[in-house]
């Protein structure tokens, strides 16, 4: 199924457009009112015109060719007007409304018509249950929801079963001053589902790393085989760990299944899972924008010994290992800072000191290092090495994650400093900790992966 027209269309008609500010279908129109392209509004009782173009009474009624159709109709209308869709010549159909197979026979008899019309005229549907996708740099914002034109553009792809989830890990984006390269809505999936949806998003010229919410699915397989082709680096959030079973199934028609074998399935074929949308966004973040990992080891970095030990402890317990350092390394830290405090795994100076960038870049060009985490708590006589960390990054192929915290007006200018290295910087010890496990975890899998490599080669 092509869906380059759900997602990069030229033209959209909007079935159950409104002239009233608090529908469904006039939110939507006014989402769509940056898209460079025509947007029909499409109403049998509207009259007048709605953001500069008149009210058509029916696709059927446009005489220019539409590519997409965005449904804000009643469930009971919506079969009839997927097949008047597909009748025209439409080859992509978006479905907000709810009450298909979540909600029992009746909704499930509404969702086979939908998949037969699919299947038979070739429709990319998006939904049924869905609140839509928004492509920012594209203008595209096929969204109800209010205030979601002010997410920015960037290069992570949210694909969220849940339309709520998807919006939720939207507006926590904008929240952190992160854009998105696109953000998916799936609901019901009656024919656009996770295969479909990361095969574009791999393809995508914009998008760096991909992120899954996953209730359940029917097409496992499918999904991890599109998981384990894609370039682009992917992470996955499953939820269902404890019994949510009979709520998910209400909500998208999904079954949950068993956890640890969705876990075990995205291991298997490369895909590291995390437990919140926080290490979801911050994990897509750093692999989006920086070195990806090699393998699981950690070097840690810390001028204050307490939050060092909640590092490191949380790190291992994330998957993430703290190797020994060399002998030469440690060497250099003891000329650098004679007496050191612990010059081991973690390194703790004792305290920020104008070296302490020398510190970290040392750590970081340890071979035994994959990822380097420094925590830090800001002082306004040293501030943080941005100018080192410039260097640093420019030498050394590795993820570095910084994490610190004091008076934002203190933080800010040097934390926006070290963002635009592509070094991430968290403001809590367990946020970096847990960053810091995914991607020892992502390191982990490519390194197995890679070593599979070699000895088929090698066979």
């Amino acid at each position: 199924m092509d869906v380059g027209t759900l997602f990069h269309p030229r033209s959209i008609a909007v079935v159950g457009a409104s002239s009233s500010p608090e529908k469904i279908g006039h939110e939507v129109m006014a989402n769509l009112s940056r898209f460079d392209g025509r947007v029909y509004p499409v109403n049998p009782s509207a009259d007048g015109e709605l953001f500069g173009e008149p009210f058509v009474e029916s696709i059927a009624a446009i005489d220019d060719p539409v590519d997409l159709a965005i449904l804000a109709v009643p469930a009971g209308a919506v079969p009839d007007v997927v097949a008047e869709c597909a009748a025209a010549g439409v080859s992509a159909v978006v479905i907000y409304a709810g009450g298909f197979a979540e909600s029992g026979a009746e909704g499930e008899r509404r969702q086979e018509r939908i998949a037969e019309t699919a299947a038979e005229h070739d429709v990319a549907v998006l939904g049924p249950n869905t609140s839509g996708f928004v492509i920012p740099g594209d203008g595209l914002l096929g969204s109800f929801a209010s205030g979601i034109d002010e997410l920015g553009a960037g290069d992570v792809a949210v694909i969220a079963q849940s339309g709520g989830v998807a919006h939720a890990l939207a507006f926590q984006a904008l929240r952190e001053g992160r854009g998105l390269s696109a953000m998916v809505g799936l609901g019901n999936r009656v024919a656009v589902g996770f295969p479909e949806a990361i095969r574009y998003f791999d393809a995508h010229a914009d998008t760096e790393a991909i992120v899954l919410h996953v209730e359940g699915t029917d097409r496992g397989r499918e999904l991890l085989e599109a998981c384990r082709a894609a370039e682009t680096p992917v992470l996955a959030y499953k939820v269902g760990e404890s019994d949510v079973g009979d709520f998910a199934e209400s909500h998208t028609g999904a079954l949950t299944g068993d956890h640890d074998l969705y876990v075990a399935g995205f291991e298997q074929y490369g895909v590291p899972t995390v437990s919140s949308t926080t290490e979801l966004l911050d994990g897509a973040t750093a692999l989006a924008g920086g070195p990806v990992p090699d393998g699981p080891n950690v070097g840690v970095v810390t001028a204050q010994a307490g939050p060092g030990i909640i590092v490191a402890d949380r790190i291992q317990r994330a998957g993430g290992r703290l190797p020994s350092l060399s002998d030469e390394t440690e060497a250099t830290l003891e000329e650098l800072l004679p007496g050191i405090t612990y010059a081991d795994n973690p390194v703790d100076t004792g305290r920020p000191m104008p070296a302490f960038g020398d510190v970290v870049a040392t750590v970081a060009r340890d071979d035994a290092v994959d990822v380097v985490l420094v925590y830090e708590l800001y002082e306004a006589s040293i501030g943080l090495p941005v100018d080192r960390m410039e260097a640093l990054v420019e030498a050394v192929d590795k993820p570095v994650l910084f994490a610190t915290d004091g008076p934002d007006a203190d933080v800010a200018d040097d934390a926006a400093a070290l963002e635009s290295l592509g070094v991430p910087v968290l403001r809590t010890p367990e946020r970096a900790a847990d960053l810091a496990g995914v991607l020892a975890r992502y390191g982990a899998l490519r390194a197995r992966d890679a070593a599979d490599a070699e000895v088929v080669a090698r066979e």
